[in-house]
């Protein structure tokens, strides 16, 4: 199988949900062993959703990509093409990276069992 070459997401280091943040960290092994980088973001609650694609295509909203999201949820992305918007997406991204603590394989096998179920 062939996976992408830089796929790297921020992810929430808390929510107001407990049992949302431990069941959203679900596909953390998959991603992980799939070479996605992962990182927390620890500064505040973190609800946006965003993405650049190729430095071209990007997207930014609150709508949580999922079926029971899209049946149940009144949120909304907005999807923008143009290298100039994805330029500004990427430099906030990475404006925000410095604010996270990385997920890395490794450690995030080693976490307690109580995080694991």
């Amino acid at each position: 199988m062939t996976y992408p070459q830089d796929v790297r997401i921020i992810v929430p280091g808390f929510t107001d949900s407990g049992l949302i943040f431990h069941a959203s960290r679900a596909t953390y092994d998959e991603l992980l062993q799939a070479n996605v980088k992962l990182y927390e973001y620890t500064e505040a609650l973190l609800h946006s959703k965003t993405a650049v694609i190729d430095s071209v295509w990007s997207t930014v909203g609150s709508c949580n990509i999922d079926p029971r999201s899209f049946a149940h949820n009144n949120e909304l992305n907005v999807a923008v093409v143009g290298r100039e918007f994805a330029r500004e997406m990427e430099a906030m991204f990475r404006r925000d990276l410095k604010r996270t603590r990385p997920i890395d394989a490794v450690t995030w096998a080693k976490r307690p069992v109580s995080h694991r179920l």
